[in-house]
């Protein structure tokens, strides 16, 4: 482990670098009807911008996290800031539905090193024991960001273009750039820096045989799948379905994000004295509830666009706090593989939320049925995929 000085001071920049997904997602989620419309497209493509920024999110975390443990983390960090950047502005500047669709997959190539190395720094200079607390308070100044930015999103809205949300988004990147270049140094000094790269990516092998591996992945990876399977249609549900404005379901969705924040500071406050399981024990239960009003939701209609809100509540406060834990169990268990154990969780989070927003935004008919239930049974799933991790201790 690199010793840093005071390294609580990098939380915010590096929570800054985990920021880059949600925000390049939630900061556009209100303006999608009116990017359909203005490149003259349906409503299913403009819903798939979300499906290919997801697909290139899963690309570049199994890039990334490998070459990162064989090379280290700045540089690829960086260039991975640099190419978001460019990106960004192709989507400012776009013109047609398909070039958008192929900046956004280009913008979450750039966007996934940060996405993964954010998280990886955190196993380079914290000690075990604190980095789910870490990761915790990242996830806690990530949603402070992501809370603020639909809402301020949807009010630009009412003055301005969508293309003025990727200006702020150029605007972000050009900052954490450079904070990145200066307050960030090379953080990575284990073992696999001599490694091959075929031993690097052999890595991935090794942690997906691991029964108890595998299910803190599938933990973490299906409970923010769902999540994203309600973020690709939540604004046709809520605005086109339910009636309400913009920016009515902007405050939904900060009602979603203020459920995160208040179980990410719990977790943040007793992780240490109960320890990461027993946490996503609690919280797991939650979602696999929150799961079940969503089903009733769904398949009785009781309750309408209420129990809807309320169920999805539960379900999308878990995700930071069982992504959190999963993440600093899977660190724990491998030391010098940790760029490939991050790389991993995360890719499979948001490979699967590419599959589930694929499925979502084909099966939507206008109303909140496919929605309820594609959340529902992933909070049942989530909560099963954590059994596994009740198995034998990971053999590192």
């Amino acid at each position: 482990m690199l010793t840093i000085s005071k390294p609580n001071r990098l939380i915010p920049l590096l929570a800054g670098l985990q920021a880059f997904g949600p925000l390049s997602i939630d900061m556009y989620l209100p303006a999608l009807p009116e990017i359909a419309r203005d490149l003259a497209t349906t409503e299913t493509v403009a819903q798939q911008s979300v499906s290919s920024f997801l697909l290139g999110l899963f690309i570049g975390l199994l890039f990334y996290g490998p070459l990162s443990d064989r090379y280290g983390r700045q540089k690829l960090l960086l260039g991975g800031i640099t190419l978001y950047l460019f990106a960004s502005i192709g989507c400012m500047l776009v013109s047609t539905a398909e070039n958008f669709l192929l900046w956004r997959f280009i913008q979450a190539l750039g966007a996934a090193a940060a996405t993964v190395l954010g998280r990886t720094i955190v196993r380079d200079i914290f000690p075990i024991h604190e980095a789910a607390r870490a990761l915790s308070l990242m996830h806690l100044v990530t949603m402070i960001a992501a809370l603020l930015a639909p809402l301020l999103a949807s009010y630009v809205l009412l003055i301005g273009s969508w293309r003025w949300l990727f200006a702020a988004l150029i605007v972000f990147s050009a900052i954490l750039l450079t904070l990145t270049a200066i307050k960030i140094p090379e953080t990575h000094q284990g073992n696999t820096r001599n490694n091959s790269i075929t031993k690097v990516y052999l890595a991935y092998l090794k942690i997906m045989c691991e029964i108890k591996a595998l299910g803190y992945i599938l933990c973490m990876s299906i409970c923010f799948a769902g999540m994203f399977a309600y973020l690709t249609v939540s604004s046709f549900v809520f605005i086109d379905h339910f009636g309400l404005s913009p920016q009515q379901y902007a405050w939904i969705f900060v009602l979603n994000i203020a459920g995160v924040m208040a179980l990410v500071i719990l977790n943040a406050r007793l992780v240490g004295a109960l320890g990461t399981q027993k946490m996503l024990n609690y919280f797991g239960l939650l979602c696999a509830f929150s799961g079940l009003l969503l089903l009733v939701s769904g398949f009785t209609g009781i309750g309408g666009m209420w129990l809807s809100i309320m169920g999805m509540l539960g379900f999308i406060s878990c995700t930071g706090v069982l992504g959190a834990n999963c993440i600093a169990s899977l660190m724990r268990a491998y030391p010098d593989n940790a760029g490939a154990a991050a790389g991993l969780a995360v890719a499979a989070q948001f490979g699967l939320g590419a599959l589930l927003s694929v499925l979502v935004s084909h099966l939507y008919d206008g109303t909140d049925f496919y929605m309820s239930v594609i959340v529902g049974l992933c909070g049942f799933a989530s909560f099963m995929a954590l059994l596994l991790t009740r198995k034998s201790e990971i053999s590192v």
